[in-house]
This record gives C-alpha cells, sequence and structure tokens, in this order.
C-alpha cells in the first residue's frame, strides 16, 4: 500500500513539475506582444555595427516612436559629425541630411513594408509573421531566430533576437547572412517603454538644417572625389563602358553592365541646394542601406553619401538586386 501510495504522489509530482516547466514559444510570443506593442510608444538608443564592407562600421542610432505612426530616427556615424534622420509624421516621410542641408519627403507608408532590425514593434512583428520562427533558451535569455522582412532579405535572410528574460526587452539582435555569419548587430543601450511624445517633437525644423549644415560644394567649385565600383560578383556581368564627363563643380562619371543583368551607375557630386526650406519631393520608397537612406523605386535606386550623389537605373534589375549593388558600392582611387 505505501508503495502504491508513494507511486501516486511520484506521478503527481512529475505532472506538477512538467506544468511548471520551461514557457513555451507561444507564451513568450504573446508576452513580447502585449510588452511592446501595448506601450504608448518609446525612446531607445542603440548601437549598429555594419561588417559588409573591407572593416566594420559603427553608428549610434536613437528612435523615437509614438503610437500609432510617429518615428524619429537619427543614425550618426560613429567618430563622424554627418548624420541622417528619417522622420515619420502627419504630413509625411522625410529624410534630413543636416550636413548637405537637405531634406527629402516620400509619400511611403515606412517603416509598415520594411522591417528594421532598431524598431522593437518591427521586431515584434517578425517574430509573429514567422511560422517556421524558433525559440531556445538560454541562462538569461530567449533567443528568437526568424526570416527577416526588410530590403535586404535576400542577402541577410535571417535574424536572431536576443531578449532578457528578466525585462522582456531585447538585448541585441544579429542580422545573418546565408552562411549564418553575422553582417549586422544592433545592440540596445537603453529602452524605455510608455514615452509618448506631442506632434511638435516630430516636425521637420528646415531652418535647424540650414544652421547644422557644413560647407558642401556649390555650383562652380571644383572638387575631386573618390570613384566607386560595385563590388558584388554575379557570373557573366562586366563592366563594358566606363565614361567621365567635365561638370562646373566636378566629373560626373557613368558606368554600363551589361551581361546576364544590365545596369547604369551615375556618381557626381552631391551638391548643397541653395536653399533647404523647401522639402524636395523624391519618387520611391526609403530605404535604408545602413550607412545612408536611399530612395527605392521598381527600375532605380538613389542616394547620397561621402560627399557624393549615386543613381542605378535597370530595367531587369529587381529591387533587392539593386540594394545589393547598392550596398557593394566601394571607393577605388581618386577621380
Amino acid at each position: 500500500m505505501r508503495s502504491r501510495i508513494f507511486a501516486f504522489f511520484l506521478i503527481v509530482v512529475m505532472v506538477m513539475l512538467a506544468a511548471c516547466g520551461a514557457p513555451s514559444k507561444e507564451d513568450v510570443m504573446k508576452k513580447l506582444s502585449g510588452k511592446w506593442n501595448d506601450a504608448k510608444g518609446y525612446d531607445l538608443q542603440a548601437t549598429m555595427e555594419i561588417k559588409t564592407g573591407s572593416e566594420p562600421r559603427l553608428y549610434d542610432v536613437a528612435v523615437w516612436h509614438t503610437k500609432p505612426e510617429f518615428y524619429r530616427v537619427n543614425v550618426t556615424q560613429n567618430g563622424s559629425k554627418d548624420s541622417q534622420m528619417i522622420v515619420r509624421n502627419d504630413e509625411g516621410v522625410f529624410v534630413v541630411t543636416p550636413s548637405l542641408g537637405k531634406t527629402y519627403k516620400f509619400q511611403s507608408d515606412w517603416p509598415a513594408q520594411n522591417s528594421q532590425a532598431y524598431l522593437i514593434g518591427a521586431l515584434s512583428g517578425d517574430i509573429q509573421a514567422d511560422k517556421n520562427a524558433t525559440m531556445t533558451e538560454k541562462d538569461k535569455t530567449y533567443v528568437f531566430e526568424t526570416a527577416t522582412r526588410n530590403n535586404h532579405k535576400k542577402v541577410l535572410p535571417t535574424q536572431q533576437i536576443h531578449i532578457d528574460k528578466k525585462t522582456l526587452l531585447p538585448t541585441h539582435v544579429s542580422v545573418l547572412d546565408e552562411n549564418k555569419e553575422e553582417k549586422i548587430r544592433i545592440s540596445f543601450k537603453k529602452i524605455t517603454l510608455g514615452t509618448a511624445r506631442g506632434a511638435k517633437d516630430y516636425a521637420v525644423e528646415m531652418d535647424g538644417a540650414n544652421t547644422e549644415k557644413e560647407k558642401k560644394p556649390t555650383s562652380g567649385e571644383q572638387v575631386s572625389l573618390q570613384t566607386y565600383y560595385p563590388s558584388v560578383a554575379w557570373k557573366d556581368v562586366t563592366m563594358t563602358t566606363e565614361d567621365v564627363v567635365k561638370l562646373e563643380n566636378g566629373t560626373r562619371t557613368f558606368m554600363t553592365f551589361e551581361g546576364a543583368k544590365e545596369y547604369v551607375i551615375i556618381q557626381e557630386p552631391a551638391v548643397a541646394p541653395d536653399d533647404s526650406t523647401i522639402p524636395v519631393a523624391i519618387e520611391g520608397d526609403p530605404v535604408d542601406l545602413g550607412f545612408t537612406v536611399a530612395a527605392l523605386t521598381e527600375t532605380s535606386i538613389r542616394w547620397e553619401a561621402n560627399g557624393v550623389s549615386f543613381f542605378i537605373a535597370s530595367e531587369t534589375l529587381t529591387q533587392d538586386e539593386m540594394i545589393e549593388v547598392a550596398s557593394s558600392m566601394k571607393a577605388e582611387g581618386m577621380k
């Protein structure tokens, strides 16, 4: 009799232990969704390390978000005064580059269709959207591995989201290539939930861009710039022509690539506008290349970086392929 009672007691204890076991992926997802998405807004500070070039590049990222659709993202390269800001407010989506005194206005639903690893609401969406997402448990963290949903998903298809068990907030995100090598790392330094700002905090101050503007080339001022070439290696694709045309303030370079994939690259000095108080309307959607924000359409992508204005056009490349070319541009010598 005693042995039967002991066996029954043992079964009850085992059932209770099983019930109190590790939480399931669905349990954690539910908690995360409630904590991250129910807040009226948030502020966060993070660093972003990009390892896709010859040398890693480090950026400071500051984000303000107020529900439902107000965003302000400021990205500054470490050791540089150059910064770029993406703002979404009632008037649209703006990309502000203070060093050039330029503001571009997009008619876009960003970031709804372009998930970014530094937007914690987007990370929650990534976890829920991927039915094949996995969760592993470490000592102090949950690690979700999901598919990415941004414009780099062809070359960077996977991400690992590390979440602190105690706070249920992300500590860092590793964005991985097809070989599961880390190419982008977002490290969250501080996240404050429940912060709700007014519409005025998301206003685009054009006069501020003027006061912060550094001296950049203007019409008639000669500059010497590096020429950039794509490092992406595609079979049966070669550069067939490279033409240089003199301008008042430097040179414009045309590169034509032909073969299995065909496209044209144009680069010239980025010129500061005479009047930066009026936003420039630009076609396409804002795409974060990591080092800058580009404007992407079905047949082209354009951006400015390091004093150079870039434009890629193609009738045959997909949008993912245009982003891949843009992200691979590297400086080679001086023009």
